[in-house]
């Protein structure tokens, strides 16, 4: 430098060190207090999250708490629907065994009726036709021996004159 004016951009290795220097502490004094700033701000973070985390801890075991009887419930619930159900089935089976033995006892009736009442009903009828048809026959027979003499007379009851 001579007479106080620097040369047109040209530094000495003295000056650009003190240049450079200054503002590279200035940087780095910025740098540290932004890094300390994100490190007390990550601390409080993690301290807050510690503090949530044992928020939850709570808020979850007070949950398991009030779930548990209702838990409960529903496992009598599920046993007693499971009870009824088996009971139920068992009605059901009762149920169809005893229509299954009405049903038969009711055939049964049915085919003894019928072959205790209807069958000789049916050969009753059978005999009186066979009976109705041997009057019949026998009406017949005398009918013609009768009918001969009888013809005459019929005769002259018809005669008008």
């Amino acid at each position: 430098m001579v007479g106080g004016v620097r040369g047109k951009g040209k530094l000495t290795d003295n000056e650009y060190g003190q240049r450079v220097s200054f503002w590279a502490e200035l940087f780095l004094g910025v740098i540290a207090l932004a890094t300390m700033t994100m490190a007390a701000i990550q601390v409080g973070v993690i301290v807050y999250g510690m503090s949530v985390a044992r928020r939850v801890n709570r808020l979850l075991s007070q949950v398991e708490q009030e779930m548990k009887p209702l838990a409960e419930s529903v496992n009598t619930i599920a046993r007693d629907a499971a009870r009824i159900s088996s009971l139920a089935a068992g009605q059901v089976e009762r149920i169809d065994r005893l229509v299954t033995d009405l049903t038969t006892r009711i055939e049964h009736t049915a085919s003894t009726v019928q072959n205790s009442i209807l069958r000789p009903l049916r050969d009753g009828a059978a005999i009186m036709t066979g009976v109705k048809a041997a009057i019949d026959v026998f009406r017949e027979l005398t009918n013609r021996s009768g009918a001969s003499r009888s013809r005459a007379e019929d005769d002259d009851a018809l005669f008008i004159g």
